[in-house]
């Protein structure tokens, strides 16, 4: 065992890495500020960046950068084929996940687990900013796009025109938002 190079032994090729994983084309770093494809998104209540991107991921992971400037959020809303990670670099929000509400602050983070209903508000003062991280990727990033191209306006959720939007990539609205 001693003549056998060490990537055998701990059966990776580097570090960290599987053996027989794949290397993407590019690392796909995103700056401070900015996104993925170098276009800020507006929406629901909050300007978006894209982080990670489904292709960039081979569809298994999709994360986005939600900064918000006034309080709320999206409606009590359940997704059937991802899981969905709550991570807050700043501000204080609420995150209901199943009957529960969470209080969350910088640092903190929550799962909300596919079939699992979950909603957040953003609840502070000045700009709260939460990355979102959607594993598999499965349709989230094409219903960020959808929801930006069909203009619904900060906080413009409506039972009526969303639930549609919402079956198509795979989700249902369970309730109203957060009341803050």
């Amino acid at each position: 065992m001693l003549g056998l190079p060490l990537a055998t032994l701990v059966g990776s090729t580097s570090l960290g890495e599987p053996a027989g994983a794949a290397t993407p084309a590019t690392a796909g770093m995103v700056r401070a500020g900015s996104d993925h494809d170098g276009r800020p998104h507006r929406i629901g209540v909050s300007a978006t960046t894209y982080k990670a991107v489904t292709r960039e991921t081979g569809g298994a992971l999709f994360v986005v950068e939600q900064a918000n400037q006034r309080r709320g959020g999206p409606p009590l809303h359940v997704h059937h084929g991802e899981d969905e990670l709550f991570y807050v670099l700043a501000g204080d929000y609420i995150v209901q996940v199943g009957d529960r509400r969470y209080p969350l602050g910088a640092g903190d983070c929550i799962l909300g687990p596919r079939g699992v209903p979950h909603a957040w508000a953003f609840v502070g003062a000045g700009t709260g900013r939460l990355l979102l991280s959607y594993a598999p990727a499965g349709k989230m990033e094409a219903f960020f796009n959808a929801w930006e191209q069909l203009g619904f306006t900060p906080g413009g959720y409506s039972q009526e025109k969303d639930a549609a939007l919402l079956r198509s990539y795979g989700m249902e609205r369970r309730g109203p938002p957060i009341v803050l």
